[in-house]
């Protein structure tokens, strides 16, 4: 988390808060691994810039500057990028729930997880990234500068084709599951719609990839769109930390057909959904449905 459907939700609610704005400065916490560009530089390159535009690259966001600058922001597992004004429990930490009033709890304010403050010309409202587990990345390109970190990826997971699945699984003798994980192959694709691509696929995640057959693959990227889509328009799936700018949940958590539901019963065949561990990654299936 978050993956490709929760960074394009926070792609399309947080555009209006930061693209045609002039950033007047940046604020910061201190030098972590969260920085892959020290946060004295970032500084200095963002001041005074305007966003022009915000592109989302597999589960990326790029902010590209007026001077052809960009800056590469990676939620990680925990990171949350929202405007002020947002509202959510999530936003606060467990010690900030127990120690304010509903009331308090109603206004986020900035706390030692929140790594960056954008703040703008017009004075408007300033927006935050805050990551508690600081697993998210925040990199700053100069104009024309690659990095592997978006070159090595793969064909979007919004756009993926059966041909594709096909011809890149076929000397693989990975797990399907893993195979679809593989940011090279198809950026966007966590642990999650995962799951549920392959349940609705009836595909087994410990399936060798390159065992599918054409119409198998057909049928897998097919069932990726499906669920990258509705989860979309649902706004994302906020199981643990995910919120959508403005503060409010996304709703896909509720339609969930295998994922994180070991035990309860396949909303296919009634089956008990199995959970098992594929490539050191938390899987969950329907043993009945998936072959």
């Amino acid at each position: 988390m978050p993956e490709l459907p929760e960074v394009e939700v926070t792609r399309r609610r947080i555009e209006p808060l930061l693209v045609g704005r002039r950033i007047r400065r940046l604020e910061t916490t201190g030098q972590s691994y969260f920085f892959l560009t020290q946060p004295a530089r970032l500084k200095r390159r963002l001041k005074g810039r305007t966003v022009e535009c915000l592109e989302r690259v597999g589960k990326y966001l790029v902010l590209l500057l007026d001077d052809g600058g960009r800056l590469v922001i990676h939620l990680g597992m925990t990171g949350q990028l929202f405007g002020a004004g947002a509202s959510s429990l999530r936003l606060l930490s467990a010690t900030a729930r127990a120690a304010l009033t509903p009331e308090q709890q109603q206004s986020f304010r900035p706390d030692a997880h929140t790594h960056l403050r954008f703040r703008f010309d017009d004075d408007g409202p300033a927006v935050f990234l805050r990551d508690v587990r600081k697993f998210g990345k925040v990199l700053w390109l100069a104009p024309g500068e690659a990095h592997p970190r978006l070159e090595r990826l793969g064909v979007d997971a919004l756009s993926v084709t059966g041909d594709l699945l096909f011809g890149a699984s076929r000397k693989r003798d990975t797990a399907v599951k893993s195979f679809l994980l593989d940011q090279s192959i198809v950026a966007g694709i966590g642990n999650i719609y995962a799951d549920e691509a392959l349940h609705l696929a009836k595909l087994r995640p410990t399936r060798r990839a390159r065992r599918l057959t054409r119409a198998e693959c057909e049928k897998l990227a097919e069932a990726l769109r499906g669920v990258l889509e509705r989860s979309i328009e649902t706004g994302g799936s906020s199981i643990r930390d995910y919120v959508t700018p403005d503060g409010s949940d996304g709703g896909f958590q509720d339609e969930r057909r295998v994922y994180a539901r070991k035990g309860e019963p396949c909303c296919t065949c009634g089956t008990a959904v199995r959970r098992i561990v594929v490539g050191q990654r938390s899987t969950h299936y329907c043993a009945s449905c998936q072959r």
